[in-house]
C-alpha cells in the first residue's frame, strides 16, 4: 500500500469492515460476472455498477453456527486478520450475496447446496431489513454455510478523503447449479451477467460508471479462461488504500494501474483524476 496521504486537519473515519462478493458462471465467451446498478437513492456509491456486497452486521461475529470448508483461521491467514473478524467477514459475504441478488451459499449438509432459494423468499426479507440474523436463519433451516464455495481475492480500502469510509474484502464464488441471480433487491436499479470485457466496453463508453476497486477486480477477472481457473487461482492479498499526490501540479488519486484506469475515462465523466472514488 502507498505510504502517501491526503492532507486534511481532521481525523478521517474509520472504515467499516464490508465483504463484497464476484458471482461468475461459465458462459459462451468466457467467465460472466454478476453485476448490479446501484439506485441513485443510496448513500454510498449512488448510481454506480457494482459487484453484490455490503457492510458487517455485529450479527455476522454470531460464534454458533454450522460451518464447511476453511475455518475462520485459515480465512483470516489469507486476508492478514484474526479469525473471528474473519468469519464475521465471511458471513456477510454470504448473507449479502443471499439479500441482494437471491443465491444462497449453504446447504442441508456440508457437501450439497440449496438448488432453489424460492422457498425462503420472506427470510430473504427479513434479513434485509435486519429482522433475522444469518446465524438465526441457518440454524432454523438446518443449513450448513458453504464457505468452500468462496475464495478470497482482493482487499480495497475507502480513501481517507470520504465521509463514508469502508474496509471492503473481496470474494469469489460460482453460481451454484440449480440457482439464479435475480435483481429482487430495494438496492440495485437493474441487474446483469457480462464478461468483464464487457463491462469494461460500457464503462469506456459511458453506459456504466465503475469505481477503482471494482474496475481493478473487473480487470484481473478478464485473464482467465473458466471459472475453474478463476477459482483455481490464489492472489495475493495486500490491502489497497488509493490516495492523492500531485501529478504534473494537479491531484491525482494513486492506486494500482491507475494511469489506465484515467486513461480509459469517458470524456467528462466525474470521477476524473482530481476528483475522489471510493
Amino acid at each position: 500500500m502507498s505510504e502517501l496521504v491526503a492532507e486534511s486537519d481532521s481525523t478521517p473515519p474509520v472504515p467499516k469492515d464490508a465483504s463484497t462478493v464476484m458471482l461468475v458462471r461459465d458462459g459462451a465467451s468466457g467467465p460472466e460476472v454478476f453485476m448490479q446498478r446501484r439506485v441513485q437513492a443510496m448513500a454510498f456509491a449512488a448510481g454506480m455498477t457494482v459487484f453484490p456486497g455490503g457492510g458487517v452486521d455485529a450479527s455476522d461475529a454470531q460464534a454458533e453456527i454450522a460451518w464447511a470448508g476453511p475455518d475462520p483461521a485459515w480465512w483470516g491467514g489469507r486476508f492478514g486478520t484474526g479469525a473471528a473478524r474473519a468469519q464475521a467477514l465471511v458471513c456477510a459475504a454470504v448473507r449479502e450475496t443471499f439479500e441482494e441478488c437471491g443465491v444462497l451459499l449453504a446447504g442441508p449438509t456440508a457437501d450439497t447446496v440449496v438448488s432453489d432459494t424460492a422457498t425462503y423468499r420472506e427470510a430473504r426479507g427479513q434479513l434485509e431489513r435486519r429482522e433475522l440474523s444469518l446465524g438465526s436463519f441457518l440454524a432454523r433451516e438446518n443449513l450448513v454455510l458453504r464457505a468452500d464455495l468462496l475464495r478470497p481475492w482482493a482487499n480495497w480500502v475507502t480513501p481517507v478523503v470520504e465521509e463514508r469510509r469502508y474496509d471492503t474484502h473481496f470474494f469469489v464464488a460460482i453460481l451454484p447449479d440449480g440457482q439464479r441471480a435475480d435483481g429482487a433487491t430495494s438496492e440495485a436499479h437493474e441487474v446483469a451477467w457480462r464478461t468483464p470485457a464487457e463491462s469494461l466496453d460500457r464503462w469506456r463508453a459511458g453506459t456504466d460508471v465503475l469505481l477503482p476497486p471494482t474496475w481493478s477486480q473487473l480487470d484481473t477477472l478478464g485473464e482467465f479462461a473458466s471459472t475453474a481457473d478463476i477459482l483455481a487461482a490464489t492472489p495475493v492479498i495486500e490491502p489497497i488504500q488509493p490516495v492523492f499526490s500531485t501529478v504534473d501540479g494537479k491531484p491525482m488519486l494513486q492506486f494500482p494501474n491507475n494511469a489506465r484506469y484515467f486513461a480509459d475515462l469517458p470524456d467528462g465523466s466525474r470521477l476524473r483524476g482530481s476528483q475522489r472514488p471510493s
